[in-house]
């Protein structure tokens, strides 16, 4: 569905007498149509009896699951919902800022040059690369969706070619995702040469073998060390610690616009690509043994004893430096997206800690943050891009959106004053990424931490608790900049032009709705953790085992 209406929009740009009436706004509202019929196409899927199982296709290269599909759902509904971040223009056709003489001719040139043409475009070509990305079983498919996906973003950071940052953050984006595609490029050439094998169950059932017989120690050494490698690579991706440092500068460059896609849409995919990879080793090894019952101590083992160790010790040091990281160094930031960077190195390092565990609780609590962080952090996104374009309307104007973002902390002095309800929408998102109960971020903490001591890891669980109430002061530091310290209205303004923008009345609906369910969710959790659980038994009670390390 995603790839038929990637390839309809591009031929109707490319045909003149269509082009002519096509809007940007219309190409936003039309992608975000076809996320949520995506969606709900991949719900109607679940009907598919041969799902329970998981459906191989395109010669095993993907395994569409039950699970797959049910994220999949998720990546699309939230992609829908970030495009309503893209403000609505009365003007029809949109001026050029760099054009002052107008005509049909280049105003309709500079209308299908719009930034939202290429937003909508490219969103949906890393939305495929996302979705493609959760089916994949073998290394080929999952290097050629990640490198999609990756490539989608990459062009994205570069979206406003005319702002020197926004280029530079899309040059370093690139060169060091480039470095990290590599790595895990060398991770699947060392386990296709020790092996001769890229589908990923068929490396599973040989590790499962060769550990069993207790011979060929050096493809097990070979096995291993790749799937370190591509392991780092995937860290590297979704900013995990110590492979950070491109974080905060590209997404304090990046238009907030774009901003709001990198921290959501990749992180989602990559990181049940790696619930899968850890997890498949358990659900492999199940499978082998139902056919004889007497090997599952010694396949069990032997796999738990060489295979997940290394792994798991690598996830643990991950998550403990993303949460001291995250914490310490995000206390000194003054630019309000660097500080919400290392915000997200502090959630990457809660989230590691549940895929570390790998228990059936801790995976719970890992679908359950995702969702959570997932919502909470669009909301704060959304709520920042609508206080740019209330703050900064006579930049909207040209279609000059990246001067309308609010970079710098002190921007939002006194908007309480100005902006209640946005204000206060926005507190009550930083006390819930903060983890103040009894608000929706409060439960996702408690349920990670309770996983964690629950599996006797004490250690990281009070590193966890700490950097958590620290964590809070540079939440606490925004909202008292909100509310305590009024400014003066920006005389620069110009009252006849404000009325060009029209502030979509959806992306307001949206963060209230958001914003309610933050603050309600103690009074209605069971639809969010009724699915999480589903999802947690579809994962660990299929084969009736449980993972003991």
């Amino acid at each position: 569905m995603i790839f038929i209406s990637l390839l309809i929009l591009i031929v109707a740009i490319a045909i003149p007498s269509i082009r002519m009436n096509l809007s940007p706004n219309l190409f936003i509202r039309l992608t975000s149509i076809i996320f949520i019929y995506a969606a709900g196409l991949s719900f109607n899927s679940l009907y598919i009896q041969s799902i329970e199982s998981g459906l191989g296709i395109y010669s095993g290269l993907f395994h569409v699951t039950i699970t797959s599909q049910l994220i999949e759902i998720f990546i699309f509904i939230i992609g829908a919902l970030i495009l309503t971040a893209w403000p609505i223009f009365n003007k029809h056709p949109l001026k050029n800022s760099y054009n002052n003489n107008f005509n049909l001719e280049s105003d309709n040139l500079s209308y299908i040059n719009n930034p939202a043409t290429e937003y909508s475009l490219i969103v949906i070509f890393s939305t495929l690369g996302s979705s493609l990305l959760l089916s994949s079983s073998d290394f080929i498919s999952m290097y050629l969706s990640l490198e999609l996906q990756s490539f989608g973003v990459y062009i994205l950071a570069t979206l406003y070619r005319d702002s020197e940052s926004a280029t530079a953050a899309g040059l370093k984006y690139f060169l060091l995702g480039g470095l990290s595609s590599c790595v895990i490029l060398l991770g699947v050439a060392l386990i296709y040469s020790y092996t001769g094998i890229t589908n990923f169950e068929s490396l599973y059932s040989l590790s499962s073998v060769l550990h069993a017989l207790s011979n060929q120690d050096s493809v097990s050494s070979g096995i291993t060390l790749g799937t370190i490698f591509i392991f780092l690579g995937l860290l590297f991706k979704i900013a995990a610690a110590p492979l950070h440092n491109w974080a905060p500068d590209v997404y304090d460059n990046s238009p907030t616009i774009v901003t709001i896609w990198l921290t959501i849409m990749p992180k989602i995919s990559i990181i049940f690509l790696l619930l899968e990879i850890i997890n498949g080793l358990n659900l492999s090894t199940s499978l082998l043994v139902l056919d004889n019952i007497n090997f599952l101590p010694l396949f069990f083992l032997n796999l738990a004893k060489y295979q997940i160790v290394e792994i798991k010790h690598l996830l643990l040091l991950s998550a403990l430096l993303s949460l001291i990281i995250g914490t310490v160094v995000g206390l000194s930031q003054i630019r309000i997206k660097r500080l919400l960077a290392y915000s997200t190195i502090s959630h990457v390092g809660f989230i590691l800690i549940a895929l570390a565990i790998n228990s059936a609780s801790s995976v719970e609590a890992l679908y359950f943050y995702i969702i959570q962080y997932s919502l909470t952090n669009l909301n704060v996104f959304l709520i920042l891009l609508a206080f740019g374009y209330i703050i900064n309307k006579n930049y909207l104007i040209n279609n000059n959106l990246i001067n309308s973002d609010i970079n710098i902390i002190s921007q939002l002095k006194g908007q309480f004053f100005h902006n209640p309800i946005l204000s206060l929408c926005l507190t009550i998102c930083l006390f819930s990424m903060a983890g103040v109960p009894p608000l929706i971020g409060f439960f996702s903490k408690y349920y990670v931490l309770y996983s964690a001591i629950d599996s006797q890891y004490y250690l990281i669980t009070i590193v966890a608790i700490l950097t958590s109430v620290i964590s809070a002061s540079y939440y606490i530091k925004i909202i008292r900049v909100l509310h305590t310290e009024e400014t003066k209205v920006n005389k620069n303004i110009n009252t006849k032009e404000t009325n060009e923008l029209v502030l979509n009345n959806f992306h307001s609906f949206l963060i209230s709705s958001l914003t309610l369910g933050i603050l309600l969710f103690l009074i209605k959790p069971t639809i969010i953790l009724n699915s999480v659980q589903l999802l947690s038994i579809i994962l660990f009670d299929k084969y009736n085992i449980t993972w003991i390390i």
